[in-house]
């Protein structure tokens, strides 16, 4: 029997080791409370408002932007193969060759819109239901109707399709004019044919030109997700108003890679109401020529900086020439806002109704001076001398820019002109479409806009053109 000294050292021995050992779980326990990172109540609730609002304007612009389905017609002429031209071996071998040259078949193509009046008016991309012969609309509700082309104008690649239906949700216009870079705005659109998709981002930068999708371009660069299907769709503020129409990305993969472009609200409003009230697009004149002011230029002209239009030309009995701007002159201010280069002025005038008096700020010999115009709509006479009178009259073509060649993924080895726009009178109409590329004119090859030009100069009025086309990985010959 163990003596009560013993008895009393095995109590105390106990008791030691189980402080030890509390000591021991205690310390982990608070070292596993360390590891944790609470959460504050007020960052859950900011992120939860954010969370909510986001949800808020999503809601409000998805019933305004709708799927938009097209199919074309395309014709497909007989390949320059004189084995497959031969009669007597096509006798033979016609079920190699399938059914006879010339064929058609469909294309079909997806792409977005945004109803902009109750009564079933969409504004869309002229790129999505250029040349088709069927269009096809669904609403956010999954309603479907036929659309058919109110106008479409490819300088600017906006296009009006009208629906017969009425009490359309449609949304409201914000002004594009006020963005900033570095605001919030949602992308929605069909993206894949993934109907009613939204996305988010910021504006990246405005006033992107040069872009070489269409003639006039003032692009919001955004990098709010905008994949294929995506053209057409809104690109909406925090307020749910429209600020741009999506047009387009670049990528050399052809998804999305943070770059991507949509045309301003405020130019797409000029165009749109334009198409639906004379179903084309009447533009301001001014009657100059301009060119970008290099540095060295501007030593030349006694100017601080590189910044406004340099008129190169002033066309006879013009607006320009009837209020005074003469050569040299450097066109600095128009309409009381800044023209920074001539894309600026380019579109500034453009967008101007005819019949409007406008200030323009100038530079000549250094100092500033100021004069009114007052800008006309385009003659015809000018128009019609302006568009060549044969079979590519009304293509628009520029070279193949390094940055060209990536974005449209284009064969190292592939030489030729990028189609940037095709009028809708022109007779390549629905043959040539935005983005192909031009590889030969009549058996000659085409490596630049030069070689464009001198290949049309040199085809006659009615003289039938072969073209040979690059579109979408392959290659074939049309003819007009």
């Amino acid at each position: 029997m163990m003596s009560k000294p013993k008895i009393a050292a095995l109590v105390v021995t106990v008791l030691f080791i189980g402080l030890i050992i509390g000591l021991v779980v205690s310390s982990n326990l608070d070292l596993s409370s360390r590891g944790h990172t609470e959460i504050s109540k007020d960052s859950i609730e900011l992120l939860s408002r954010i969370d909510a609002a986001t949800a808020e304007v999503a809601a409000a612009a998805k019933p305004f932007v709708v799927n938009i389905s097209s199919t074309m017609i395309v014709h497909q002429q007989a390949p320059p193969d004189l084995f497959y031209q031969d009669p007597l071996l096509r006798q033979f071998f016609s079920d190699q060759f399938g059914q006879d040259f010339p064929r058609d078949y469909k294309e079909s193509g997806l792409g977005s819109g945004v109803i902009v009046s109750q009564d079933g008016y969409i504004l869309t991309n002229n790129h999505v239901v250029e040349g088709a012969e069927d269009i096809r609309v669904r609403l956010g509700d999954k309603r479907e109707y036929t659309g058919t082309v109110v106008g479409a104008d490819a300088k600017t690649d906006l296009a009006v399709v009208k629906i017969a239906a009425v009490g359309l949700p449609v949304a409201t216009m914000g002004d594009s004019d006020k963005l900033r870079v570095g605001d919030r705005v949602i992308a929605v659109g069909n993206p894949f044919g993934l109907n009613q998709t939204v996305t988010t981002g910021i504006i990246s930068a405005k006033g992107r030109a040069d872009v070489g999708i269409a003639d006039y371009e003032d692009f919001i660069q955004t990098d709010a997700p905008i994949n294929p299907g995506n053209s057409g769709g809104a690109l909406v503020n925090i307020r749910g108003e429209l600020i741009g129409i999506n047009t387009a990305i670049v990528s050399s993969s052809g998804g999305y890679q943070g770059i991507g472009f949509a045309i301003p609200s405020n130019m797409a409003k000029v165009v749109m109401e334009s198409l639906i009230k004379r179903g084309k697009v009447v533009r301001g004149w001014l009657g100059v020529s301009i060119q970008s002011l290099s540095p060295d230029l501007a030593k030349q002209l006694r100017i601080k900086n590189a910044k406004g239009a340099l008129v190169s030309d002033v066309m006879e009995k013009s607006p320009a020439e009837k209020a005074g701007l003469k050569r040299r002159d450097v066109i600095v201010g128009y309409d009381d806002k800044a023209v920074d280069d001539p894309t600026t002025l380019k579109n500034m005038v453009a967008s101007t109704p005819p019949g409007k008096d406008v200030t323009i700020r100038y530079l000549r010999e250094g100092t500033e001076k100021a004069l009114t115009v007052h800008i006309e709509e385009t003659p015809l006479s000018m128009k019609t001398a302006a568009l060549a009178e044969n079979k590519l009259r009304g293509v628009s073509v520029q070279d193949l820019s390094p940055r060209i060649r990536k974005a449209l993924s284009l064969p190292r080895k592939l030489n030729g002109v990028l189609v940037t726009g095709v009028d809708n009178d022109s007779p390549a109409a629905g043959v040539l479409h935005t983005g192909d590329v031009i590889t030969e004119i009549n058996k000659e090859d085409i490596g630049s806009v030069r070689d464009f030009k001198a290949a049309v100069s040199a085809s006659g009025t009615d003289q039938d053109i072969l073209v040979l086309v690059y579109r979408k990985g392959s290659m074939f010959y049309v003819t007009m």
